[in-house]
């Protein structure tokens, strides 16, 4: 069963079991998900499916602080219960421990050194983040990255 049809049997059951925060992020992302497919004219894949749920998650969680910070607890309930939804429809993501040892094979492949500075930064993090995509979020990525190279 492909990502898409396991979307839209879920929504159907969400809507049978009145699940209003299920049925809701569900179809957030299917109509995400026609949008595409209506711009450029093709039909999406699972990994393409994939990059628009950690998209979707992302907003999300860019979101949390705001809600935070303004004090909407609603919001903020609302946004982490509709995360919960999108994660179950992402492929695993990468430990701290793997995306580490992921940037010291990028490194040594590379020839860059542990401790090496921020000089490198740039160099170290295209080549790993093409590894982990759709695995692992940028931000987490950076700061390995950034810990690596202190």
């Amino acid at each position: 069963m492909t990502l898409k049809e396991r979307l839209n049997n879920d929504f159907k059951e969400a809507m049978k079991n009145k699940d209003k925060i299920r049925k809701d992020t569900i179809n957030f992302v299917r109509a995400a998900i026609k949008q595409v497919e209506v711009d450029t004219r093709e039909e999406l894949d699972d990994s393409a499916i994939a990059q628009i749920l950690a998209k979707q998650v992302k907003m999300r969680k860019d979101a949390l602080a705001d809600f935070e910070a303004g004090g909407r607890q609603d919001m903020l309930d609302q946004y982490t219960a509709e995360i919960e939804v999108l994660q179950e429809y992402m492929p695993r993501q990468l430990t701290h421990e793997e995306i580490m040892q992921m940037v010291k094979e990028v490194a040594e492949e590379l020839s860059i050194e542990a401790g090496s500075g921020k000089a490198a930064m740039g160099k170290l993090m295209g080549p790993v983040m093409a590894r982990v995509k759709g695995v692992a979020e940028g931000n987490t990525v950076k700061e390995i990255v950034n810990r690596f190279l202190d």
